[in-house]
């Protein structure tokens, strides 16, 4: 029973240390921060991506969040309290913006709605919970984009399709690693007509406990009604209910 108990464990630091990593992570690198044999942290590693807990990230030799691992956070985020709680802050900035409100999420090479509350206005964009969109060209997108190392978003963007969808979309990756320096600066995304044509958005991060981009907070809507300037005005709004949402994300953490 001990030995199975020391296994579990095992595994479950290699999870933590995947999940809680700020770039990619390598096996060699987990059997340092674990005091693992190599071989040991290779083997488990092998495991829990047969199981696709993880899995490799774009180099084909360190690991991120798989599927699976994913799924579960999100079933996490999913909870009841949770959710009630998000849908609050959300209505509020709604309320406060006149604008839809919505939640995202990157997962793999997209990102995913898992929450929103909708404007009171009969003119809208639908995207339902469960959408999920380009990275290149959304404001939630290119912010998560932009918080990336260096050489990491490189490395992703290399492997993304730069689909056009309107005559704003930037296609060329180059273009675009130019346009996330200063959206990384400013810690602001912004998406003027670039994925759909008369649509603007506004998106600022939500980290998790390590100061990571783990989540955006995006408001949207039709350019006749809003545009980039008067969206970029509620951006206090926007990070105050982001400090908020914080809380809703960091799976295993009160929600205040």
């Amino acid at each position: 029973m001990r030995d199975k108990g020391h296994s579990f464990l095992r595994v479950y630091s290699i999870i933590e240390a995947v999940a809680g990593s700020p770039r990619p992570i390598s096996y060699a690198e987990i059997s340092d921060r674990l005091d693992l044999s190599k071989p040991t942290a290779h083997r488990l590693c092998e495991l829990l991506e047969s199981q696709s807990i993880i899995q490799r990230a774009v180099d084909g030799k360190s690991y991120i969040p798989g599927p699976s691992l994913r799924l579960l956070s999100m079933e996490v985020i999913g909870s009841s309290t949770l959710l009630l709680e998000r849908q609050l802050v959300l209505q509020t900035l709604s309320d406060k913006t006149g604008e839809t409100c919505n939640l995202t999420v990157p997962d793999g090479t997209e990102m995913l709605y898992i929450d929103r509350v909708e404007t009171a206005w009969p003119l809208r964009i639908a995207m339902p919970v469960g959408s999920r969109v380009p990275l290149h060209c959304t404001a939630s997108g290119k912010l998560y984009l932009s918080q990336l190392a260096t050489r990491e978003r490189r490395r992703l963007i290399n492997t993304l399709t730069l689909e056009h969808f309107t005559d704003n979309t930037i296609t060329d990756g180059d273009a675009l690693m130019d346009e996330l320096k200063s959206v990384r600066s400013n810690k602001v995304g912004v998406d003027d007509q670039e994925y759909v044509e008369g649509l603007v958005a506004v998106a600022v991060p939500i980290n998790d406990t390590m100061g990571r981009i783990c989540a955006t907070l995006a408001i949207h809507g039709p350019a006749p009604r809003l545009s980039i300037d008067k969206a970029t005005e509620f951006l206090p709004d926007m990070r105050e209910a982001a400090d908020r949402l914080e809380w809703t994300i960091r799976a295993g953490q009160k929600v205040e």
